[in-house]
């Protein structure tokens, strides 16, 4: 066999490029799947702390904060709030918050670290619907006995201004208090736990 008429700096040439585009092809062939092997931003922030500033947030009033896909309610409680708390204690199913989700730093009636400020899951413990934030005292749809708290518009499940749902109620279990910590007065970190005193 002859090699006569073949250009060898040709040959040379298409091997190597040829090479080159193989190499280029595995290279772009194997980033999508190395950085399969590395989470997501997404969710990376679906597990990841969430510090919420509650500095703004008034006496009475409640802001909504974003923890794993799920609604964290974050109420600044009164002193009014808080005493009718005691008051209603016979009214609801788990006043010492025995059988509920909760840390076991937070106090059982208060269902909080520092009584003024709750934090909670707002998703009803029935069928994970959001409540509604009903502060307001003997309003004429929830009656005289009514002294503030969350109204579950899907099947009425009702919970007072702890979390504690109310006797025969759909819902079976208070609200859920998620692990929190305080970074400072006026910054909680929802999904960090608080460090025992």
């Amino acid at each position: 066999m002859s090699n006569d008429g073949v250009n060898a700096g040709r040959r040379r040439f298409l091997v190597a490029a040829t090479s080159v585009v193989g190499a280029a092809g595995a290279v772009g062939a194997a980033t999508p799947f190395v950085g399969s092997w590395f989470p997501s931003a997404k969710a990376k922030a679906a597990g990841a702390p969430v510090k919420v500033n509650i500095a703004k947030v008034e006496p009475g009033q409640q802001m909504i904060a974003e923890w794993r896909g799920q609604p964290v309610f974050i109420v600044r409680r009164t002193e009014e709030i808080l005493a009718n708390l005691t008051k209603i204690d016979g009214n609801v199913a788990d006043p010492e918050s025995a059988a509920s989700v909760q840390p076991e730093y937070v106090d059982k009636k208060t269902r909080a670290i520092k009584p003024e400020i709750l934090v909670l899951v707002g998703l009803c413990t029935h069928l994970g619907c959001s409540p509604s934030f009903r502060p307001e005292v003997a309003p004429a749809d929830l009656g005289p006995e009514w002294v503030g708290g969350y109204f579950c518009p899907c099947h009425g499940s009702r919970y007072d201004l702890a979390g504690r749902v109310y006797k025969a109620q759909p819902a079976p279990l208070n609200l859920p208090v998620p692990p929190h910590s305080y970074e400072s007065d006026e910054v909680i970190v929802i999904g960090v736990d608080q460090e025992k005193a």
